[in-house]
């Protein structure tokens, strides 16, 4: 019974650090070039940072694999649309990835000097060495 412990033990540590050679999480964001606003982009990214909760180890798509979120963010904050453009291969992943983004909303207004009704941001969920 005693070897039957260890044994699990050991398959349990290596299991673990298998999952940590896989890659850890990784978010970064991309907004359209007409937004210059350097400021802003750092708070919508700090929220979505924020507003992430990683699925377990176990879900996590393949070492390089990434979610994009595309988002479209109203002048006024307003997340006007949201959806996983790119998919990593795991579900679990996608969705976590799809629901920080809707989660962090309300967004800041946009700066009063942009001249556009919305930005577009590219949100990257990945899974880095």
């Amino acid at each position: 019974m005693r070897a039957w412990r260890a044994a699990a033990a050991v398959l349990a540590l290596l299991a673990a650090a298998s999952l940590l050679a896989a890659g850890r999480p990784s978010l970064n964001a991309y907004f359209q070039t007409t937004l210059k606003d350097d400021a802003y982009q750092k708070k919508a990214f700090d929220r979505v940072a924020k507003a992430w909760k990683s699925p377990p180890a176990k879900s996590f798509p393949r070492l390089g694999a990434k979610a994009v979120v595309q988002a479209v963010i109203a002048r006024d904050g307003k997340l006007n649309a949201a959806s996983v453009s790119t998919a990593s291969g795991s579900v679990e992943w996608d969705g976590a990835a799809l629901a920080a983004v809707k989660k962090a909303a309300p967004f800041d207004r946009l700066p009063s000097g942009y001249g556009f009704p919305a930005v577009e941001v590219h949100f990257h969920f990945e899974v880095v060495k």
